[in-house]
């Protein structure tokens, strides 16, 4: 289905729930994937999503409740009885029903768990033990381990008992008796290897693993890295916890990209958009509070310059594009270099290549521009002066731009301040305040 039939899908189902239309609205949801659905409620208004809600099939509403965000997960489950909630979570894996149990209520919550089977409340218990965004906080306990000692015939056998196998199994893992990992044995062997061969005969151990500890940022790079479909998860002691699979890693990265795009704005990507409107007011205020403050520095630069202004009214009218050159040219820079961090590229020992390369490319773009503002500056108001300074002014701000968006990123994560969230507000206030003083800085000590 194309992105066009997706938008124009969400458009009729949206009309039918205004309209009330139950035959369509049951239509439209049994042609769309859970994730389409999940889609559609992210970008309904409450009253309407409840609509939709009602008429959703509930061996659906487990899959669609793990692919929504935090907000709109927590506002469905609102609408269901803890009973209906177990109900949903006895075909999901664990890693989903851990999803479903943090969006609850601490009372709801513990229901919840104690409603669960044994085996299920141990293993999500276990997965709530982690941080969220750790590898064991996204794992899914759901895996086939079999001991090294044992024959083929012996797994085969174990396998058919199984009432149902672990989705995306392409694998088993194999184990010592003291459970410890020693590598993983893949299906295909199984069905193709003599019965009578032992499994330690066919281990793979140079499989690469992760640390229930790893961050979800590392567990992504190595998958892609590896290439990886799965891969155990070990504790300390290197038993066996869980694993992950690559449709998690592809959350994690879709998840990854909303966030940074949202906190680069100063907003958080769970938020639901049609929360209501104090309460998305009351999130933005501080940022925007934070942006005053930085604006109010840059005026409080210029006001150093009155007297230049005064005399020179052109400045006025030039002195905003030496701002917004910079602004571009700094965002430029810092978006290489947020993502060079977020993807473990840029690291301490290449940073000083990174500046040096990004401060050579601001110089030749600063040349290239000034020449260019210089010239164009010069036909307009005939003033060689003038020009000049406008020329040398694109010139510095675009060159300490480059350099800046480079440093605060790196400043901010050895501070351990995420880049994303706020790089963008401390670039656009250097290069403001900077691209201010050295032009009007320029100006006073040339002309006036």
């Amino acid at each position: 289905m194309t992105e066009y039939d997706d938008i124009k899908l969400t458009d009729q189902l949206i009309d039918a729930s205004k309209q009330e239309d139950e035959a369509s609205i049951r239509y439209f949801l049994e042609t769309m994937a859970a994730e389409d659905i999940a889609d559609v409620l992210e970008a309904t208004p409450p009253k309407l999503r409840n609509i939709i809600w009602q008429f959703v099939d509930p061996d659906k509403q487990g899959d669609i409740l793990g692919h929504t965000n935090d907000e709109v997960r927590s506002a469905l489950l609102d609408q269901l009885e803890t009973e209906q909630i177990v109900e949903i979570a006895e075909d999901l894996e664990t890693d989903d029903i851990a999803v479903i149990a943090q969006s609850l209520p601490d009372e709801e919550k513990q229901t919840f768990l104690e409603a669960l089977t044994e085996e299920d409340r141990t293993a999500v218990e276990m997965a709530l033990s982690f941080p969220e965004d750790s590898a064991g906080g996204i794992m899914s306990t759901d895996f086939v381990a079999v001991r090294a000692d044992i024959t083929l015939d012996v797994v085969l056998r174990y396998l058919r008992k199984q009432s149902e196998l672990p989705k995306s199994m392409v694998n088993l893992f194999v184990r010592d008796r003291d459970g410890r990992y020693m590598g993983t044995l893949k299906l295909n062997h199984i069905l193709t290897k003599d019965g009578d061969t032992l499994v330690s005969e066919l281990v793979e151990d140079t499989e690469p693993t992760v640390n229930a500890l790893l961050s979800t940022k590392e567990v992504a790079r190595m998958f892609e890295v590896h290439d990886l479909i799965s891969a155990a998860v070990l504790d300390d002691k290197n038993q066996i916890l869980g694993r992950i699979t690559i449709d998690d890693v592809v959350d994690i990265i879709r998840e990854e990209a909303e966030y940074t795009q949202m906190k680069s704005a100063g907003l958080d990507d769970e938020d639901d958009i049609f929360a209501p409107a104090p309460r998305t007011a009351k999130r933005r205020t501080f940022w925007l509070g934070i942006n005053l403050l930085t604006a109010s520095f840059a005026a409080f630069v210029i006001s150093f310059f009155e007297a230049t202004l005064d005399q020179i009214v052109a400045l006025a009218i030039m002195m905003p594009m030496v701002a917004s050159m910079g602004g571009v040219a700094g965002t430029q820079t810092s978006t290489v270099a947020i993502r060079a961090l977020a993807t473990g590229k840029l690291v301490s020992s290449n940073s000083r290549a990174l500046l040096m390369k990004e401060g050579i490319v601001g110089l030749l773009n600063g040349v290239t521009w000034a020449v260019l503002t210089a010239i164009g500056a010069y036909i307009i108001l005939q003033q060689i002066d003038l020009s000049l300074i406008f020329g040398a002014a694109m010139l510095i701000n675009l060159v300490a731009a480059a350099i800046a968006g480079v440093l605060i990123p790196l400043i901010l994560k050895r501070m351990d301040i995420d880049p994303a969230l706020a790089t963008g507000l401390m670039i656009t206030t250097v290069t403001d305040s900077l691209g201010f003083f050295v032009f009007l800085g320029l100006a006073t000590i040339v002309l006036i």
